[in-house]
């Protein structure tokens, strides 16, 4: 049986925390490396992760640089064959994911699914990947975290997150580990993971960091003129995005 590595990252998020581990510790599969880097909590998250003990292989609690430094710890300390980031407040879609996903022995460099998105208000919706990872997709969208298990031989072939990324390092890792390094990527159709809106990368105030954190990404994957060019093919507030990020990434 494949051994899985699931990373929890924590910071004073006891209740989300509490619904991510339940999910974690639930599966209908033996063979979990679960890892939870906590950020130094002062609330009850403390509590949660004593109370787990028994099924939490490594955890550590000390203040951090950020979401990725968090994340770098927890990919140092993983010894499953794959690797799943499942940040606290995320969970498992049911009971039996590892086992689908696994049951027929994966190979793939990057094996991944679909997750049901919640909203703020409540509502769910069914977030869907595509079966093939292109330029068009990456570029417009990306490869959602909480749903890929990532083969740890290759991510240490990869590395580890880019923290000088504050808000899109996985978004960055994955565009480098699919074109870069010419990942082997296996889709299956199911519910990995659910997702619960309010993080970092879905408030709206931080759009515009996103933004031109994913444009500097882009650029240094694919080069400036095809990043130029794909922009151009856009509608106009794309291009326009795009000559300014790019006027203020060569200021920088």
């Amino acid at each position: 049986m494949i051994k899985i590595s699931v990373i929890t990252i924590n910071y004073n998020n006891a209740e989300g925390l509490a619904r991510t581990v339940k999910s974690v510790v639930d599966q209908d599969y033996c063979n979990i490396d679960y890892i939870v880097i906590d950020g130094g909590s002062t609330d009850a998250s403390a509590a949660i992760i004593a109370a787990n003990s028994a099924d939490i292989s490594y955890t550590v609690s000390e203040k951090d640089k950020g979401v990725y430094d968090a994340q770098n710890k927890g990919l140092a300390k993983a010894t499953g064959e794959y690797v799943l980031v499942l940040n606290a407040g995320d969970e498992l879609a049911d009971e039996t994911v590892l086992k689908r996903v696994f049951a027929s022995g994966q190979q793939a460099d990057i094996v991944y699914g679909n997750m049901i998105i919640v909203h703020p208000d409540g509502r769910r919706e069914n977030g869907r990947m595509p079966s093939q990872m292109d330029m068009n997709h990456m570029m417009s969208d990306t490869l959602w975290h909480p749903v890929s298990f990532v083969k740890k031989s290759f991510l240490d072939k990869v590395g580890f997150y880019d923290t000088s990324y504050k808000i899109v390092a996985d978004y960055d890792w994955f565009l480098r580990a699919i074109f870069k390094h010419k990942a082997t990527l296996h889709y299956i159709h199911t519910n990995i993971s659910v997702f619960y809106l309010g993080g970092l990368s879905s408030l709206p105030e931080n759009a515009a960091k996103i933004k031109e954190e994913r444009m500097r990404s882009q650029t240094a994957v694919f080069g400036e003129e095809p990043v130029k060019q794909w922009y151009a093919s856009q509608p106009v507030p794309s291009r326009s995005l795009f000559s300014r990020i790019l006027k203020r990434l060569r200021s920088s």
